[in-house]
């Protein structure tokens, strides 16, 4: 258990002094409350009132109190300048932030122009790249097609005659079989027995055209080659095919009857 520690004397006997002393009455209180109302009524009035409290202790009564407070009040009253208290008092007026919409909107077109122009820079490089990259595309498919007719051989023939045709090299594989099925690959293959043979006509080369129609179709640049020349009997029977029954007979490789059979061109 904790010891009390000793309490003075003293301090006890002050503390009971405190607990019963009377509250304040009489001109001390008449007083404060004078001295709160003048200066209610200062901020009121715009006047302002010095209170000045009497040093006497002793007064009378009551009613020479408020004699003498209502006098202290009189002599100590002071009027302030109410020029002075308006310069005094700072105003504050709204102030107007105003953004002139035309240069705004000129900044904002020209941030616009910009943006346009540099994607129209973008585009600009895009399409070139394309350009560049369909150029090198073109070169390399030249290259190969280039290597293909080096070679000879049907590949190298048919290679070439779709390259001064203009043609896509994705025809070869069609233009193949059709040789294959009129002349087994043979440029020099001569037809001796069909209606043509017995018109005096015969079919001839690796794509079988008669004189009449190879004359008619061989393209112009190979038109002072002969009928069996394997190159230019190819332009001729592809232009007539595609001049008789359309670039679809061509893809598929000549016309077929209902069994999917080969039946010429």
């Amino acid at each position: 258990m904790l010891a009390e520690a000793p309490v003075r004397e003293g301090s006890r006997r002050a503390r009971h002094q405190a607990a019963h002393r009377p509250p304040p009455s009489g001109p001390s209180l008449r007083t404060t409350v004078m001295a709160g109302a003048a200066a209610v009524g200062a901020v009121t009035t715009g006047t302002f009132t010095a209170i000045v409290p009497s040093n006497s202790q002793n007064l009378a009564s009551s009613a020479s109190a408020e004699e003498s407070l209502t006098a202290t009040l009189a002599a100590n009253t002071v009027s302030l300048d109410a020029e002075k208290i308006e310069s005094a008092v700072a105003h504050f007026a709204p102030v107007a932030l105003q953004i002139d919409d035309d240069e705004g909107g000129d900044e904002g077109e020209d941030g616009l122009d910009a943006v346009d122009e540099h994607l129209a820079r973008l585009g600009k490089a895009a399409d070139i790249a394309a350009k560049i990259a369909a150029e090198h595309a073109a070169a390399a498919e030249r290259a190969r097609i280039d290597q293909i007719v080096a070679k000879g051989g049907l590949d190298g023939w048919i290679a070439e005659a779709l390259r001064i045709l203009e043609l896509p090299q994705s025809l070869a594989p069609s233009v193949k079989k059709i040789i294959m099925a009129e002349s087994g690959g043979n440029p020099r293959a001569i037809n001796n027995w069909d209606a043509n043979a017995r018109r005096g006509t015969p079919s001839q080369g690796l794509m079988q055209t008669i004189p009449s129609t190879f004359k008619k179709y061989v393209h112009p640049s190979l038109a002072d080659r002969p009928i069996t020349d394997p190159v230019a009997n190819i332009t001729a029977g592809v232009r007539y095919m595609i001049a008789t029954y359309g670039m679809d007979t061509l893809k598929a490789g000549g016309r077929k009857n209902s069994a999917g059979q080969y039946i010429g061109y």
